[in-house]
């Protein structure tokens, strides 16, 4: 079995994890990769490879750290169709699914085959003639501190609203539960397929979210003369999206695999992220 692991950088637990990981599976015949700059800060040099072929004939891929981990391991998994382990080395851990303590037994049982996938709708985002991938959201938000960005929303190409805010959320029901939900976004079960639109501190009465169909098509054009940034999955993929300028997200064609090892609830998962008592 081929795994590539993707580590979070500056987590010597997730370092000491991998260089452990690596030599107890390769010495168990198995291959291990991982990207470049991973490889070089976990002292795994040799398994180093260049991110773009990261996922080539990769069975599974291991994320070390917290969700920001995931979400590139997200993204080196493309449309591969990859499946993802998270163990979780962060904090909140949403996307992770296991404790670091726990990572040799699965590791066990994801070499025997006997793991569970679950699948996760994504989003498409389409901006400049360029497709990006979200597991979590799409952002469109101001770029300055200080001042609102104006955005006129359409949505399956009616026009809706003009939002002076400062920004604009396009989730996931996975990404429910990442920046929608601190701008009092509403938490969505995972397994739901739906759109979440969200204002980030809109100047203007209407401030609700809209839960939307997963086959909605919603367009984002500047309508200001402040340019705006897009951010996807934390990523600033453009900073000045000028006057004029159209955004585009409708649900992805390909969902992200996540290994399962056991049934997760998520309202328990809930319970223990926000620390809720039992009565």
């Amino acid at each position: 079995m081929k795994i590539a692991m993707v580590v979070h950088h500056s987590r010597s637990l997730a370092h000491e994890l991998a260089r452990e990981s690596a030599q107890w599976l390769a010495a168990a015949g198995h291959s291990v990769v991982l990207p470049g700059t991973d490889a070089n800060v976990c002292q795994l040099a040799e398994l180093g490879v260049a991110e773009e072929h990261l996922s080539d004939g990769v069975d599974v891929m291991v994320s070390l750290g917290g969700d920001g981990t995931m979400l590139r391991a997200v993204q080196y998994a493309g449309d591969m169709g990859t499946p993802i382990l998270g163990v979780n080395i962060g904090q909140l851990g949403y996307l992770t699914h296991i404790e670091p303590s726990e990572l040799r037994p699965a590791l066990e049982r994801m070499l025997d085959g006997s793991f569970g996938v679950e699948e996760r709708m994504t989003l498409s985002v389409s901006c400049r003639g360029i497709n990006y991938r979200a597991l979590n959201e799409a952002v469109v938000e101001k770029n300055r501190q200080g001042h609102t960005v104006r955005l006129a929303v359409s949505f399956d190409g009616e026009y809706f609203a003009t939002y002076a805010a400062d920004g604009l959320i396009v989730a996931t029901p996975t990404g429910s539960t990442a920046y929608s939900l601190s701008a009092r976004g509403p938490i969505v079960s995972p397994s739901h397929h739906a759109l979440v639109f969200t204002p980030v501190s809109p100047h203007m009465l209407f401030d609700r979210s809209i839960i939307l169909e997963p086959t909605s098509i919603v367009t984002f054009e500047n309508a200001g003369e402040r340019p705006a940034a897009l951010s996807v999955d934390g990523r600033n993929v453009v900073e000045d999206l000028e006057r004029g300028e159209i955004i585009t997200i409708t649900s992805g064609h390909h969902p992200v695999r996540l290994v399962t090892l056991d049934h997760r609830n998520f309202h328990s998962i809930l319970k223990a992220k926000f620390g809720l008592p039992d009565r």
